[in-house]
Formats: structure tokens, sequence, C-alpha cells
């Protein structure tokens, strides 16, 4: 029976490409401070994922098919928001009608923030925590915000073209299920 338990719980018979598009970058287990391991942090102050989580990674099943390359962090129009790992900011302008900045980390790792009004210039050297500027309103005139009525913060993260699940970057200790006594 728990050799049943073991096999659901790590995935064995997924589909190799869906379960290649869902893996992370490899992460040691170590202390359970957020970002202690890694250098990363949640770019949302006051957010510990997975609490604050309004929409998870969801590669798609297909390079191009459909999916959220991202995840979605409750936060408050104005609040501020930060750098999720040391770097440099490698784009700080509009994307389509919506605030976009981008941190390319020492690891090659490319953090992507919307919609988001930066107060950092492009080529400026960043720290874990540093602040990139704040959560705008994307549900302007003809425009629904992302995380539509709530505000929210996108978090991509690619290595090379290849999304990554951004939480996978934040330490957190295996969940190990027990036996009952």
């Amino acid at each position: 029976m728990l050799v049943a338990v073991a096999t659901l719980l790590s995935g064995v018979g997924a589909e190799a490409p869906a379960a290649a598009l869902r893996s992370g970058p490899d992460l040691a287990v170590g202390p359970t401070r957020q970002g202690a391991d890694t250098g990363y942090v949640a770019p949302v102050p006051g957010v510990d994922p997975p609490t604050g989580v309004e929409r998870p990674f969801d590669p798609p099943e297909h390079e191009w098919g459909p999916g959220h390359r991202g995840v979605d962090l409750g936060a408050a129009v104005g609040s501020p928001v930060v750098s999720p790992g040391p770097g440099v900011v490698t784009f700080a302008g509009r994307v389509a009608g919506r605030g976009v900045v981008v941190v390319t980390h020492p690891d090659g790792l490319r953090s992507s923030l919307e919609p988001v009004t930066g107060s950092v210039p492009e080529g400026a050297a960043v720290a874990a925590g540093t602040t990139l500027g704040t959560v705008e309103d994307a549900g302007g005139p003809g425009q629904a915000g992302h995380c539509a009525p709530r505000s929210c913060v996108h978090w991509g993260v690619r290595r090379g073209e290849r999304y990554l699940d951004p939480l996978t970057l934040l330490h957190r200790p295996p969940i190990v299920l027990l036996p009952p006594l």
C-alpha cells in the first residue's frame, strides 16, 4: 500500500512532455526560512506562498498551448513589488499597456513582474528584496485586470525560453506523509 501511495505522489506515469514543462530548477533541501538556500524571496512583501497565490503555475501541455506561465500573487494596487532575487534590471517599461519589470539573475533565470509601475531603471543592479516599483491598476478603460476583480502581481520565471514554476525558487521543506501510528 505504501508503494502505491508513493507511486501516485511521485507522478510516475505522467506524460514526459508535460512533466518536463512542469519541472523547476534543482534545489537542495535545507533551512525552512523563505529564500534561505536559494536567495529568492516572494516579490510581494507579506505574501508567503502558497498563501496569497491567486492562480498557480499551470504550464501548457505543448510549447504554444494554453496555460499559465507563472503565478499570480494577491497584492493591492500601490503596494510595493520587490526583486525576487539578486540580479540586474534588464527591462522596465510597458508591454501591451501594462508596466513590466524584468530582472536577470546570476544563475541565468529571468523574473518578469507585471503590472508594475517601475521605479528602478534598466541596468540597475538589485539585491533580493530591493523595491522595483508598485502594483499598478491593470484594469484601466477597456482593460480587465489580470486577476479581476482583485489586483495581483504576475511573476513569471524563465530559463532560456522555458518557463519554470516561480514557487520552486522559494525554499519550502518537502511534505512527507507518515503512516499512522
